[in-house]
């Protein structure tokens, strides 16, 4: 899937398969992204996600508004230990499968958006 790139600044989802997230020249597996900077993730098992698996991305400054966790092929629920303690840090977190995830990031980056990205693998 081909998508074009908005008005936002920084790296944008530009296209995704089984393959990846397509960022720049890049194909990305599984993905953490920020307003400044996409790299290669290695994610936990959803049900073992933490703060430490994502602390590159709560280290931006100034903190992301929200987190946009892409939970693969489907929608998963992250583990409430996490959600909580993101929000206890003044951190959202909005889960959704990594498609609409990727998708959604260039729409609220197109906004202006201060928010990180952490999409696991899309499964073929």
């Amino acid at each position: 899937m081909r998508m074009d790139r908005t008005g936002a600044d920084g790296p944008v989802v530009s296209g995704l398969s089984a393959a990846g997230f397509r960022v720049d020249d890049n194909i990305y597996r599984a993905l953490a992204i920020t307003p400044e900077r996409a790299d290669e993730w290695s994610p936990p098992a959803l049900a073992a996600l933490d703060e430490a698996a994502l602390a590159p991305l709560l280290a931006l400054d100034p903190q992301p508004e929200f987190l946009l966790l892409g939970t693969g092929s489907t929608l998963v629920r992250p583990p409430v230990t996490l959600v909580r303690a993101l929000e206890a840090r003044g951190i959202g977190v909005e889960a959704m499968d990594s498609r609409a995830a990727a998708r959604a990031w260039a729409v609220l980056r197109g906004e202006g958006r201060w928010i990180a990205g952490a999409f696991y693998p899309i499964e073929a």
